[in-house]
């Protein structure tokens, strides 16, 4: 019997592959993504592990044998979910890995952007450590309100390290109920309600049709001057030109960017010409912990689809209504 074929698309730890090795795949590594380079070595395949290079229907139309496609972490934007619906091919996410790491990411940001660190480590490079009482003002995150919008693993993550800083927690999510958001010691909120008394706003949405440019500017005009917006979860969900203006004229404190519209962003890019955003290369999920965690539960999902589906965590698969017969 011939072993089934697993395409792994992007560099991933180790152990994810030495994972489906175990279980007598064959495996093999692709960093080569042009069109049709893909089309003719996922041909046959049975599964591919993806991290962030693009399927389109043009691609997968040409994976005859394919029955799963996991992706290396928790979005799918670069995958054409409608066609694998279509043709009944399961899609799989690592719901349970990332968590974590997003959450101090967007702690870092917090803390970063809150306490001018840049400034102070510049001051005392430049012999200037005296010259500390000329530094702009900064904070602490005690007693700030921060506004959590999107509730899964990673808002709840974030939650419980803005509740160890002694935070006030306001939560937007118009899809759970509100004793769900009480149970964690947060504060449901409207949308414009929470933008308006907010401290500090972090993000974390899929990007679909329905939250592409959820923050633009008519919500940018909502927030406080001292407001800090961060987004960790997809590029297109803040407009991007509007948080520039925003910025620019300081009609807000700061922002926090891990992602963008385009990826990566043109050397012109227009957030290069600030000073109040932080950026960082949409690696808010790339510790080497959760790295790990990732590459062994992208290929958990392949293994259990193919081979037992008992096992497998059903959360993790996105598209399970379309799979039924």
């Amino acid at each position: 019997m011939d072993r089934l074929k697993i395409a792994i698309l992007g560099i991933v730890h180790q152990k994810g592959l030495d994972f489906l090795k175990n279980k007598n795949f064959e495996v093999f590594e692709i960093n080569n993504f042009e069109a049709e380079y893909l089309k003719e070595k996922l041909e046959f395949v049975d599964g591919i592990l993806l991290r962030t290079s693009k399927l389109n229907e043009d691609i997968l139309k040409h994976c005859t044998k394919l029955k799963i496609i996991s992706r290396h972490g928790v979005g799918y934007d670069n995958v054409d979910s409608d066609y694998l619906n279509k043709k009944k091919i399961a899609l799989g996410i690592t719901s349970k890995s990332n968590a974590v790491s997003v959450a101090e990411h967007v702690m870092a940001f917090f803390i970063y952007l809150t306490k001018n660190l840049s400034s102070s480590d510049h001051l005392v490079r430049q012999g200037n450590f005296k010259k500390k009482s000329e530094l702009p003002d900064f904070f602490e995150l005690y007693e700030k309100k921060v506004l959590i919008i999107g509730f899964g693993r990673i808002g709840k993550e974030v939650a419980k390290r803005c509740h160890g800083f002694d935070m006030k927690v306001y939560v937007y999510d118009p899809f759970l109920k509100n004793n769900l958001i009480e149970s964690h010691n947060c504060i449901p909120i409207e949308k414009n309600e929470g933008l308006a008394l907010a401290d500090y706003i972090t993000i974390h949405l899929p990007l679909n049709e329905n939250t592409k440019d959820f923050i633009s500017k008519s919500e940018l005009n909502f927030m406080k001057k001292n407001a800090v917006i961060v987004n960790t979860s997809r590029g297109g969900i803040i407009n991007e030109l509007d948080l520039y203006q925003a910025l620019d004229k300081k009609l807000i404190k700061s922002a926090g960017i891990d992602v963008f519209d385009t990826e990566p962003p043109d050397p012109s890019h227009l957030f290069f010409k600030l000073d109040n955003i932080l950026l960082t290369p949409h690696n808010a999920a790339l510790t080497l912990e959760c790295r790990k965690r990732m590459s062994v539960e992208a290929a958990e999902n392949i293994y259990y689809f193919l081979e037992d589906k008992n096992k497998l965590n059903s959360e993790n698969l996105v598209n399970k209504d379309f799979l039924q017969d």
